[in-house]
């Protein structure tokens, strides 16, 4: 998922994109606020930190550009005041969450997989597909006893984000969004997309046919999941 790193601590933001890079986010970083204004305009984003002590900007007053722009971005407020007012008035701008410095970065991602399951409905980390088992917390694809092996990074990437947009469909722009990151500098190819679902498809074959992995003509892909 597409990430927003706003920290004028270069240090600080260099040590959030490492690790949320190891937990597969897609991370872009901005050390002001005006950088940040005008990714926030041009790309779409799951998640949005915001740092509200920026030399340049008003870290409140990102959050309620980004919200107006994107409602849909989860924002978590990343800063050292520690004054309440600041936590309330973010909150009622429409932050998802709030963290005070100095944090642990394996509560920042524990709190960004909370507002995901809370975001797309998703109650366990380990879904049923069919006659697959997915783990979205290990990354794997069950069949039975068996591990399917050669499903790649990205190729389980794409599975986990049709995941959580069950049932629904998603273009080949919007999950090339998400999977690569930003397209709009970069020469974008639907083939891309068609290649790897085709390629999930032979290798999920080998065990079972996956039927929830659906072709919507004209549009994209979805995994329908029965409720």
């Amino acid at each position: 998922m597409n990430v927003l790193i706003i920290e004028d601590e270069r240090a600080l933001a260099q040590e959030l994109e490492i690790f949320l890079t190891n937990y597969n986010y897609i991370c872009d970083v901005c050390f002001d606020g005006t950088s940040a204004s005008e990714k926030i305009a041009v790309n779409l984003y799951d998640f949005i930190l915001i740092d509200l002590g920026l030399p340049d900007y008003d870290g409140l007053d990102l959050l309620k550009e980004a919200k107006k722009i994107d409602s849909e971005a989860a924002c978590i407020i990343l800063t050292a005041r520690a004054e309440i007012n600041d936590r309330i008035k973010g909150l009622d701008l429409g932050a998802d969450d709030y963290l005070p410095k100095p944090f642990s970065l394996l509560e920042l991602q524990s709190r960004m997989q909370a507002i995901i399951r809370r975001k797309f409905g998703v109650k366990n980390n380990t879904i049923e597909l069919g006659e697959f088992l997915i783990d979205l917390t290990n990354r794997t694809i069950s069949h039975g006893s068996s591990v399917v092996n050669t499903i790649t990074k990205k190729e389980f990437d794409l599975i986990a984000y049709l995941i959580l947009h069950k049932n629904r469909t998603l273009t080949r722009m919007q999950l090339s969004e998400h999977i690569w990151g930003s397209v709009v500098n970069n020469d974008y190819d639907s083939n891309y997309i068609d290649a790897h679902i085709k390629n999930i498809r032979k290798k999920l074959n080998t065990f079972a046919s996956p039927d929830w992995l659906e072709t919507v003509r004209g549009l994209g892909y979805k995994i329908k999941i029965n409720a």
